[in-house]
């Protein structure tokens, strides 16, 4: 016997309205996502085919000499190795101050909270500027030394919100005061319960100090300038500035054919950084996502 299956009747508007829909969906991901799927097939085609325009849709002449120049070529391990060290020490840092500030700021207690909070936020807001900070750095014997990249940027009052926001809707007060006649003090309150209670926002706030270290070069571009300490970042855009030169230059016809084919290789090699920098994100998203939305949506301001 035939179960009847109450089928959902679509009218012509919302015939329309999903074809409308998806159609404009589908050319947004086509956008989002065409230019990822370009620097994968141009990373691995003949640098003459990409340089002319054959590349659109699929590679053509399979090379990849551009992998093989980006492995030989020393500064992007020097660079892959400084942004490794400034964005594991850089979000240790980061993330242990935003959990402390954001545990202190839910005690109701604390003298001068409301001072504090307001001296937090105020930056949000309004900055001394790019010449007076370098002047603070330079002051503090810090140009040119790897650690100024580690310590600016190191907290976010943004992320000190979410952070406060977390713990206040999520571990009661009660527990505090429960814990409190126990004896238990404030500071193994907040190791031995918050922090294990709050692998979420953790997970959320390493992942955002992870990306903006690793993303970060504006920084290392003002205050650093021994090769030695440039981030990936900032390697990359050397890259890019000498290919920009040469094709300056082929265009005023001082250089030959063969540096022509020296343009296309380093053409080539472009693409294939572009992918040899995102593949540590690609694989530490991953292991985060399952805290991710959690965290942002339940630390998230309420009104």
């Amino acid at each position: 016997m035939k179960k009847n299956v109450n089928k959902i009747r679509w009218s012509k508007a919302d015939m329309a309205y999903n074809v409308i829909n998806v159609t404009i969906l589908g050319l947004l991901m086509l956008l989002v996502l065409y230019p990822l799927y370009f620097v994968v097939i141009a990373s691995i085609s003949d640098p003459s085919a990409v340089g002319t325009g054959q590349v659109l849709f699929w590679p053509s002449g399979l090379n990849f000499d551009g992998y093989q120049r980006i492995f030989e070529y020393e500064m992007i391990w020097v660079g892959y190795r400084n942004s490794i060290i400034y964005a594991i020490t850089g979000s240790f840092l980061s993330v242990s101050l935003t959990m402390t500030a954001g545990y202190v700021f839910t005690r109701n207690r604390m003298p001068g909270r409301k001072f504090f909070l307001a001296l937090y936020t105020i930056p949000m807001f309004f900055n001394g500027g790019l010449i007076p900070t370098y002047l603070v750095v330079q002051g503090m014997n810090l140009v040119d030394n790897p650690l100024i990249l580690i310590l600016l940027g190191a907290v976010s009052m943004y992320n000190i919100i979410i952070t406060k926001t977390f713990i206040r809707s999520n571990i009661p007060e009660e527990m505090f005061e429960a814990a409190k006649i126990d004896g238990c003090g404030s500071i193994r309150y907040f190791f031995s319960v918050v922090i294990p209670l709050s692998k979420a926002i953790i997970a959320v706030l390493v992942v955002f100090s992870v990306v903006g270290q690793w993303n970060s070069y504006f920084n290392a571009l003002i205050y650093i300038s021994n090769k030695a300490y440039y981030p990936l970042q900032l390697v990359i855009r050397d890259i890019l500035n000498t290919q920009t030169a040469m094709m300056q230059a082929l265009e005023t016809g001082s250089m030959g054919a063969d540096a022509m084919m020296e343009i296309y290789r380093a053409e080539s090699m472009k693409y294939g950084v572009i992918i040899v920098a995102s593949l540590p994100m690609l694989m530490v998203y991953p292991f985060a996502q399952k805290y991710f939305t959690k965290g942002v949506m339940i630390g998230a301001v309420k009104g």
